[in-house]
């Protein structure tokens, strides 16, 4: 199984992260990393974007965990589980402020091949956080 994750400490509550992540990265996407967003985050709500990794490609997502303020979980790829993505977003208390985590798992029987061909998610992943932690600090 192909993982790509990072994680960063924020200087604020999991529910102020959470609002943040849950509302302004559908709005205003491009700090993120991502292209353009289609959607709403909700519990069982399909979304599709594009990021700055593939960008004239789509990704429709289900939104398969929900759980305010502390985990969001986004499934995506193929027919009958032949490659799957799984990205988790965690936020843990931690003092005064947040643990936020984001991890993508890539599973299924493609799952080998395909990421062979895949580039290294990890800066944006880490683009992703840094851009996160800076519009929560910043409120």
């Amino acid at each position: 199984m192909k993982t790509f994750e990072t994680k960063i400490a924020i200087d604020a509550p999991p529910a102020q992260v959470w609002q943040v992540l849950t509302q302004d990265v559908p709005r205003a996407p491009a700090p993120y990393g991502i292209v353009r967003f289609k959607g709403t985050l909700a519990a069982g709500a399909r979304v599709k974007l594009w990021s700055e990794v593939a960008p004239k490609r789509a990704f429709s997502l289900k939104v398969d965990r929900f759980e305010a303020p502390n985990v969001m979980v986004w499934r995506g790829g193929m027919p009958f589980g032949l490659f799957v993505g799984t990205r988790t977003f965690t936020i843990t208390g931690q003092g005064a402020g947040s643990l936020f985590h984001m991890r993508e798992a890539f599973t299924g029987p493609l799952a080998g091949l395909i990421t062979k061909s895949m580039p290294d998610l990890t800066p944006s992943f880490v683009k992703f956080a840094q851009a996160l932690k800076q519009k929560v600090e910043q409120e």
